[in-house]
């Protein structure tokens, strides 16, 4: 008698989320996601500074964590020095852990302050990986409102009183106050002083999540909340991902020793991938300020571009502020309209984009938001995917 095989779906995990389908390539006008801009990527010296890595000491690769396992030093002492120069955030290459990716970032810290049914307060329109890994790890999410200069300080004194009266405790206060994914804004210094003083005020840490602060287009921006920090209020991350490629997975903490020690008994992956951290090193440390300013011009080009086209195909049927840098935009759609129905209609004309409902702490509250990342296609591609996209929503007077 044949052996029919093992039935693994009364074996799996009774948490796992439903299965994932097989990849069936990229549709043609791809606006998900945080993908770059192949054309920005600067591929000889990526193979000059292999060429210097591959040159070096070798015992960098035939141990775990030859320089120590919160990354290599030369990529810890750059981080250091631009982490002072353009976020204002002076620190010790001791104070930084690198990660696989701003991701593994987030869920180290999770891991180190979070267990089922804590309280964390986001903005209401929040990153939604952050989201996702909070929802898996069933926390009470309170999303606090946004305006055009970042997160509502008003309301979020009102939030944290509230829950003091209940005696609720947040474990943290998550913020993406420089070029806010999704909305694009950026919290005014006003408000990053006024959030460390309700910090103190509820004895709260902020979670700074700074992955796009880089990509301002032009002139001088804010400093971190870091920066304003003299005590260990605000734990910072940041990621490589944005101003190279998520191909790169590389991403950091910035903390003090008493949550770095700990978080280091939770990264268990044996050290993030040294040949990356060392090719990144060498590049940046000897091209970082030409990179960026070639960054910030090509995605604005194509920042530009987008705008325009939405307002030409859609018209006064939405509504999208151009926002001070990033590589993505919010785009109101009219009450009443449920982007999630035109998702796949939109995959069928080889257009993909992102679901208000995965980026906000309230989903039915994004219902009518679209998220368009504009780094990946070309300007020809942004024009033509738009002029489809807006015959798939088809928006008359509001409705679709």
């Amino acid at each position: 008698m044949a052996d029919e095989g093992l039935d693994y779906s009364i074996l799996f995990n009774k948490d796992l989320p439903p299965p994932g389908g097989r990849f069936q390539g990229h549709p043609k006008y791809n606006f998900i996601g945080g993908h770059h801009d192949a054309e920005l990527q600067p591929m000889d010296g990526f193979i000059e500074s292999a060429a210097n890595v591959f040159r070096g000491d070798p015992r960098n690769i035939s141990m775990y964590s030859f320089e120590g396992p919160q990354g290599i030093l030369p990529l810890r002492r750059f981080l250091a020095d631009k982490l002072a120069k353009h976020r204002g955030i002076n620190i010790t290459p001791e104070e930084v852990l690198i990660t696989s990716g701003s991701g593994q970032a987030i869920e180290l810290i999770n891991e180190v302050l979070l267990d089922e049914g804590d309280t964390v307060i986001v903005e209401r329109f929040s990153f939604a990986g952050a989201l996702t890994y909070l929802r898996r790890r069933k926390i009470n999410i309170i999303g606090v409102d946004l305006d055009q200069d970042g997160l509502r300080m008003d309301e979020l004194a009102q939030v944290l009183g509230e829950l003091k009266s209940k005696g609720i405790r947040p474990k943290y206060i998550y913020t993406i106050p420089t070029l806010q994914n999704p909305t694009g804004t950026v919290l005014t210094m006003e408000r990053r002083h006024k959030l460390l003083a309700l910090s103190q005020e509820y004895g709260v840490p902020i979670f700074e999540d700074e992955c796009y602060a880089d990509l301002i287009f032009e002139g001088e921006y804010e400093n971190a909340i870091r920066s304003l920090d003299d005590s260990n209020r605000v734990l910072h991350i940041g990621s490589f991902s944005k101003t190279l490629g998520p191909g790169i997975r590389l991403g950091y903490i910035v903390a003090d020793w008493e949550v770095m020690c700990r978080l280091l008994t939770r990264k268990t992956d044996a050290g993030t991938g040294v040949m990356d951290q060392m090719i990144v090193a060498d590049y940046f440390t000897n091209h970082y300020e030409k990179h960026i300013l070639n960054v910030r011009a090509g995605l604005r080009r194509k920042c530009d571009a987008l705008t325009a086209a939405l307002r030409e195909h859609f018209g006064p049927t939405v509504e999208v502020e151009q926002p001070r840098g990033g590589m993505y935009l919010w785009v109101k759609l009219p009450e009443g309209v449920d982007c999630r129905q035109f998702v796949g209609p939109a995959m069928q004309e080889g257009i993909a984009f992102n679901p208000g409902p995965d980026w906000s702490a309230d989903p039915e509250a994004a219902a009518n938001y679209i998220r368009l990342c504009f780094a990946l296609p070309t300007e020809a591609e942004i024009w033509e995917g738009i002029e489809k996209l807006a015959r798939v929503f088809q928006l008359d007077g509001g409705k679709a």
